[in-house]
């Protein structure tokens, strides 16, 4: 008969998985925001909430589409009675009790950007006059990176709290994180005048603060101007030249970081160079 195999003695040792180390650059700056006094939240607040009743924005959701379908054994069954219960619900209904899902009206919800995710990509194309984050993100570094793109794009921004408690429920949301509002607005022009002088500076150490120099200061003329003297100007002198600042508007500034000592990382494992196999003839 065959031996079984024999099972692994007490004392054999048992090779360790390589732990997976990855290197990662920190920043040696703190970036925070700056806090908010009780009554310019409160203000902020209250002023945002009448302002979007009045406006009457709203997120509209169908709940009908969010209904559980049925297992795959079971909905081919029941694929023919569901649809006619759906056509019959809908034939009841008026055109005018309808509602359909989205945002109403359309049109203000163009002049806003809601949520982290559209709010950093508009900072990012200069397309936003405020910022507002709500205080209770978690974990902080979700709206972290707001600070310096805010800065560097002379929008003013601060951290609200209870902003997604008072807001969201107002719009339709289960939560708002992140509240910016677009250079072309129109139904938010009085409360963004209003809610700028209250919004606390920040402080970007690597950056200079040039949230004085205000909107109204750029000069679109100017830019056009410079951009068709670049077209008519040949390659080589195109290299050469540099954009000069429009007045009012303060260049970013970059200050060098100084690195102190190189450490490699000790826990890489560094594989042997491969050694020549000498061919034997």
């Amino acid at each position: 008969m065959a031996a079984a195999p024999r099972a692994p003695a007490r004392g054999s040792v048992r090779k360790t998985r390589p732990l997976t180390v990855k290197t990662s650059l920190n920043n040696p700056y703190t970036l925070c925001w700056s806090p908010l006094e009780r009554e310019d939240m409160l203000f902020i607040l209250q002023t945002l909430e009448d302002r979007f009743r009045s406006v009457g924005l709203q997120k509209i959701e169908d709940k009908k589409r969010k209904k559980k379908q049925p297992f795959l054994k079971k909905q081919s069954r029941d694929k023919c009675s569901i649809d006619v219960d759906i056509n019959e619900e809908t034939e009841k209904q008026p055109e005018g009790e309808r509602q359909v899902s989205g945002w109403t009206p359309v049109h203000v919800r163009k002049q806003l950007a809601i949520g982290v995710n559209e709010v950093t990509r508009a900072l990012e194309r200069s397309e936003l006059l405020l910022v507002l984050v709500c205080k209770s993100v978690q974990p902080a570094i979700i709206t972290s990176h707001l600070i310096q793109l805010s800065v560097s794009r002379t929008v003013p921004a601060c951290q609200v709290p209870r902003l997604s408690e008072r807001v969201a429920p107002v719009i339709g949301l289960k939560c708002v994180l992140a509240l910016g509002f677009k250079k072309n607005t129109t139904a938010f022009v009085d409360e963004v005048e209003a809610i700028i002088p209250r919004v606390p500076r920040l402080n970007v150490a690597w950056l200079q603060d040039s949230l004085k120099a205000s909107r109204d200061n750029l000069e679109p003329e100017s830019l056009e101007s410079q951009d068709k003297e670049l077209l008519e100007t040949s390659f080589e002198d195109v290299s050469k030249c540099k954009r000069k600042p429009v007045e009012g508007q303060q260049a970013v500034v970059l200050q060098p970081l100084k690195i102190k000592k190189l450490i490699p990382n000790p826990n890489k494992i560094r594989k042997p160079p491969k050694s020549k196999k000498t061919t034997s003839k």
